[in-house]
This record gives structure tokens, C-alpha cells and sequence, in this order.
């Protein structure tokens, strides 16, 4: 019986945390939808922020690199990068390392649009990890 419990109370703890990142990722795409982003957007234009250097140069990142940090599949993430790439966000190019690779960075344009939603994102981050939802 208690080995039952503690199973439930696992299984429960699981879909509290799947129920949260579903919530969560919703308000992010609300919020962030009147910027004309959704959440796997900035979550790509944050990676390649934090690849910059302090006088604003942007790093570049393999798609794969990104692909490890956005838990989005290649396909889907190669689609995103078209997307942002067709808005003026990002850019790619070659990678130098290996040739078959492709390197994505932030255009001045990714890296304004990223500095204005930015605290829009981290409300929305510490609303809802605090457990102050709206309903």
C-alpha cells in the first residue's frame, strides 16, 4: 500500500510539472505573440544573446548547438530559423569548422527585438515559476 502511495505521489508530482510547463508555455506565447514571436522564437533569439560578447558582437551557434538547448527537433528548428531568418531576426552562414554545417547568429534587428521582449519573458518566467498565475 505504501509503495502504491508513493508511486501515485510520483506519478502526481510528474503531471504537476508537465501541467506547469504547459501552462507556462502558453502565457509565454500570449504574451509574447504581440511582438510577433512565440515562445520556441525567443527562446532561440535568447540562446543566441548569450552567445554575445559585452560590446555587443553576436556569437554564432551550430543549428545543432541550439537544437541541444531549445529541445526542439532539427526539422522544426531548421523551419524557426527559416522563419526568423525571412523576418531579418537571424542570419546564417557557414560553419568554418565543417563545412556541411551552418552557423546562425543574431542581426541588429534579432538583437532590438530580443532586448524589448526580454523583460516581457522574464515577468511572464517569475509570475508563473512563483506560482502567481492568472486564471
Amino acid at each position: 500500500m505504501a509503495a502504491k502511495k508513493a508511486e501515485q505521489a510520483l506519478v502526481d508530482q510528474w503531471r504537476d510539472i508537465l501541467s506547469l510547463h504547459a501552462r507556462t508555455h502558453c502565457e509565454l506565447d500570449r504574451a509574447l505573440h504581440q511582438h510577433g514571436l512565440c515562445g520556441s522564437d525567443f527562446e532561440v533569439l535568447d540562446v543566441l544573446a548569450e552567445g554575445s560578447t559585452p560590446d555587443g558582437e553576436c556569437g554564432s551557434y551550430r543549428v545543432q548547438e541550439i537544437s541541444e538547448r531549445v529541445h526542439l527537433s532539427q526539422s522544426a528548428l531548421s523551419r524557426l530559423i527559416a522563419r526568423l531568418e525571412k523576418d531579418g531576426l537571424v542570419e546564417r552562414g557557414m560553419c568554418t569548422e565543417d563545412r556541411r554545417g551552418v552557423r546562425v547568429s543574431l542581426t541588429g534587428k534579432g538583437r532590438a527585438l530580443h532586448g524589448e521582449v526580454l523583460p516581457v519573458q522574464r515577468a511572464v518566467l517569475t509570475r508563473m515559476l512563483a506560482g502567481e498565475e492568472t486564471g
